[in-house]
């Protein structure tokens, strides 16, 4: 592209109207790289353009892993009191709520979330989370993984999964179709849409900083151009006028210079169209319904309420019992078989549904006691006192 430009701009120079025909001064656009810059897709750059620097991306994520981690979970079969008590209080730093908000936030933003077995004389005492850019998967000759490395400070900790009644590590990952051991984050998914929305607050940024839109051609009214003026010319266009850093700046021009404006305004391109469709293309890949975070479309009560529940069904629900019972297995050999499910009863976004349960079942006569009971969740029988 520059080399284009360079012979572009001294054909242009160079160029002598024929003696007979009117002379029209010469002159040259300036056109940028239209090739778009990307976002690296490793975790860590992603986690940094989007959950640091972009408000639909870091709200999206605190929503769901505040909220999935808020969900009150049972024992709906085996003796969960063990279970459930460690997962209520997993180490002396946190809480199991905030545990569970790494581990779902470490799921959205890099696709897959480790925790440690902390053991102490062959019995679970507590669990850790552990960062994903640090932990390095040791695969065996299955091609299955057979260790875990974890790195930080320079220092290295093996994990080997055949250590001890329970593996020491616990692999959480979202599925992947080109990796057998990493997860696709949903932030990954959505890159392009945060970009494009990175792109244009930055732009509209820049905008109001410089209050002016220089883009078009600029004509030089001389016969030619030295070499010496040529490159000084070039130099200073990309080095002040290029980017979206500089969009807007005023130029300022030496005699025998002109500037024709030609490109469309950021009015024209709709800037603020594109960026609320990035932003609801985020929300869609983190399966957030975009009225909960604010972006624009249908805001009534009513729809607001659909937008929770659906929230709640359709991502945080079954992400909430895929992980209660990921854990409940790999524990399994140290406090039993225990089946973890949501207490769906206690979510307060759902009463209406499960009341209108309770009433369809109620006015059911053809159903017997047991049935009824079965129908809303609760055991056949009642237990005895």
């Amino acid at each position: 592209m520059p080399k284009l430009l360079d012979r572009l701009v001294r054909a242009a120079g160079r160029a002598r109207p024929p003696l007979a025909t009117k002379a029209s001064p010469p002159g040259f656009a300036l056109y940028a790289d239209c090739r778009p810059n990307w976002t690296p897709r490793d975790p860590a750059s992603l986690a940094l353009a989007g959950y640091q620097r972009n408000p639909v991306v870091y709200r999206a994520v605190r929503l769901v892993a505040e909220s999935a981690a808020s969900l009150p979970l049972s024992a709906v079969s085996g003796d969960g009191r063990g279970l459930m008590a460690l997962l209520a209080r997993p180490n002396l730093r946190e809480s199991g709520v905030q545990l569970l908000e790494t581990v779902y936030a470490d799921l959205l933003l890099a696709g897959s979330a480790y925790l440690e077995a902390v053991s102490v004389d062959g019995r679970v005492v507590g669990l850790q989370a552990l960062r994903p850019e640090r932990m390095r998967v040791v695969t065996g000759p299955d091609g299955w993984p057979s260790a875990y490395v974890y790195t930080v400070g320079g220092r290295s900790r093996r994990f080997d999964l055949m250590d001890g009644m329970v593996p020491p590590i616990l692999a959480l990952t979202l599925f992947h179709p080109g990796d057998d051991h990493g997860g696709l984050p949903p932030i990954a998914a959505a890159a392009t849409a945060l970009d494009i929305h990175n792109a244009a607050a930055a732009w509209n940024k820049a905008l109001l900083d410089n209050a002016a839109r220089p883009s078009g051609a600029l004509v030089f009214a001389g016969a030619s151009l030295s070499e010496t003026q040529f490159d000084r010319l070039k130099g200073e266009l990309e080095a002040n006028y290029q980017g979206a850093g500089n969009a807007g700046r005023p130029l300022l021009l030496e005699g025998g210079l002109d500037w024709k404006p030609l490109a469309l305004s950021p009015r024209d391109m709709d800037f603020v169209e594109a960026k609320n469709a990035a932003a609801r293309e985020i929300a869609l890949a983190f399966g957030v319904p975009p009225l909960l975070l604010g972006l624009p479309g249908d805001s009534t009560h009513a729809n607001y309420a659909e937008a929770n529940r659906a929230l709640y069904r359709q991502t945080l629900i079954p992400l909430a019992r895929r992980t209660a019972q990921t854990i409940a297995h790999w524990l399994e050999p140290a406090f039993g078989a225990v089946e973890l499910e949501p207490d769906l009863d206690r979510i307060e976004a759902l009463a209406s549904e499960r009341e209108s349960l309770w009433r369809r079942v109620q006015g059911a006569d053809f159903l017997t006691q047991a049935e009824k009971r079965e129908a809303v969740g609760y055991p056949p029988e009642a237990p005895s006192l």
